[in-house]
């Protein structure tokens, strides 16, 4: 078994004085997503993008908030998971399309929305056909590889070093073509996996 990363620690220990509390896992869920989605606006405005990658990287830790709340609470339901997942979907789908939003001024223009846009449908993409892999194929099928507690989308906690050294816009270009690049592959995993069951 995969060691726990070392952020889900970390929300297991911040989570456990809540366990026999009032507060449920949707509302760690909601706090996430509101945090995504002021990190989402914030990023729109280029004078604001510093505030909206550190409220980007607060709201993927608590990401990992709720889970460990269900899991401690025993409080888990489907409709908890759901509510996470499309939580996810609409944060990352919303921090592209900001951050295309937000470089429009630049040489990239009207063209940094289309990247945005493309960029988070993609996601969108890869979010939906993981979920229906875990769904049907359990979680073993969408595991990530973890190395030294660290799973690759840990990445993600570097996007304030992206935004304080000016690299939104290159951002912005790999993940136009990263993004609907991976987005084939997940495809092709899910037929591979599907065909096997």
């Amino acid at each position: 078994m995969t060691k726990k990363a070392w952020d889900a620690q970390l929300a297991y220990w911040l989570v456990r004085p809540l366990k026999d509390t009032w507060v449920n896992p949707n509302h760690l869920t909601t706090v996430r997503l509101v945090t995504g989605l002021a990190a989402a606006v914030a990023v729109a405005n280029a004078n604001w993008a510093n505030i909206g990658a550190w409220l980007f990287a607060l709201s993927n830790f608590l990401d990992h908030t709720d889970g460990e709340l269900a899991r401690l609470s025993g409080k888990i339901s489907l409709g908890g998971h759901q509510y996470d997942l499309i939580s996810d979907a609409i944060i990352h789908i919303l921090l592209f399309v900001g951050i295309g939003y937000g470089l429009m001024n630049s040489e990239l223009s009207y063209w940094a929305l289309v990247m945005g846009i493309v960029s988070g449908v993609s996601v969108a993409c890869i979010f939906h056909l993981r979920n229906e892999m875990e769904q049907q194929l359990g979680k073993d099928a969408t595991q990530q590889p973890n190395f030294a507690g660290f799973d690759i989308e840990d990445v993600l906690y570097l996007f304030p070093v992206v935004t304080l050294l000016g690299g939104l816009k290159l951002l912005l270009i790999a993940a136009a073509i990263g993004a609907p690049t991976f987005a084939v592959w997940v495809i092709w995993q899910f037929r591979v996996y599907s065909l096997r069951s």
